[in-house]
């Protein structure tokens, strides 16, 4: 499959358009219709100014593509949890085919699908990125998580859906700040996320998804998670041992696939975990890994604030 791809770089090398420049005015494609020139992480791409068939290879993209109102005809699925964000209505995720995992895309799936755009993640998928430029032209961002929202607004751009991306993150940005002046001691709250893995547990600090959305509503953390000193301030692990550090005010749960649940299971099920002052407050709570996690998007952001107005706000 592969040679074939390469096979294609050649023919399909004058649509795609790769350049060296920067941003330029819409102009005339090959096929007859408009392109526009977005510059991204792998370089700059000639791109339909409106795609029709998109292939997208991460689950953030997943994400903003349907928010911003785009079925993509094709999608990598997460790994260990193989699912797409069933938050959005299975009505609107039927109609997308399989084209692999995140870190190993199907060339030939995704070939198949005659895409007019692929999106994906440098940080991902590298490695595929001239084979997946031969077949449609292709926009990476370059990281995941952090950068989340600038990764919505370039997204949205390649979409031809910029303006709906800035009006939506706005949107949400004055819905997360509203909700935590509502709560009026939101800073003196400190909420705790934890994730289980098939083989580790994970706390969350601030440059998280996750932990970004709660700073962007000025909840506070645990001091544990706040991941002074570590240059990484994504994550940190911790030993079943040593769950006593996962506490909090509040603390939100959750587990990455079957393997992760059952340890998730095994250790809630402990001494350990339910001496945690959260756990006997009764403030401990089971939350989706597909929206805390792996959303990464403004419709999982806005799903994260949802639990926190039940959670919190009563």
């Amino acid at each position: 499959m592969r040679r074939l791809v390469a096979a294609l770089a050649a023919a399909v090398a004058l649509g795609v358009g790769l350049t060296a420049c920067g941003e330029s005015d819409p102009v005339a494609g090959t096929a007859g219709g408009e392109t526009v020139e977005i510059t991204h992480a792998m370089g700059a791409t000639k791109i339909p100014v409106e795609p029709k068939r998109v292939v997208v290879l991460d689950t953030d993209k997943i994400d903003t593509a349907l928010t911003l109102g785009v079925t993509p005809v094709g999608a990598a699925t997460a790994g260990e949890a193989r699912s797409w964000p069933t938050y959005f209505g299975e009505e609107k995720l039927a109609g997308i085919k399989e084209v692999g995992v995140l870190t190993e895309p199907d060339l030939e799936a995704i070939n198949a699908l005659k895409p007019d755009l692929i999106l994906g993640s440098k940080f991902r998928q590298e490695k595929f990125y001239d084979e997946l430029s031969a077949i449609a032209p292709t926009v990476f961002t370059e990281m995941v998580g952090i950068t989340w929202k600038e990764n919505f607004l370039l997204d949205g751009k390649a979409l031809g859906k910029e303006q709906e991306a800035k009006d939506q993150l706005a949107q949400y940005e004055a819905r997360a700040k509203k909700f935590g002046t509502d709560l009026g001691d939101a800073a003196n709250r400190k909420i705790s996320i934890v994730r289980f893995m098939p083989t580790e547990i994970r706390v969350y600090g601030p440059d998280s998804f996750s932990g970004i959305v709660l700073g962007d509503t000025g909840l506070g953390r645990p001091e544990r998670q706040l991941l002074a000193g570590k240059e990484d301030k994504r994550m940190d692990r911790v030993s079943p041992e040593r769950i006593s550090e996962v506490d909090g005010d509040v603390v939100f749960v959750t587990a990455y696939g079957e393997k992760a649940a059952a340890e998730q299971a095994k250790v809630t099920g402990g001494t350990l975990w339910k001496g945690l002052s959260a756990v006997q407050a009764g403030k401990a709570h089971v939350v989706s890994d597909e929206i805390w996690m792996t959303g990464i998007g403004i419709g999982a952001a806005n799903k994260i604030l949802d639990d926190l107005a039940k959670y919190l706000a009563a």
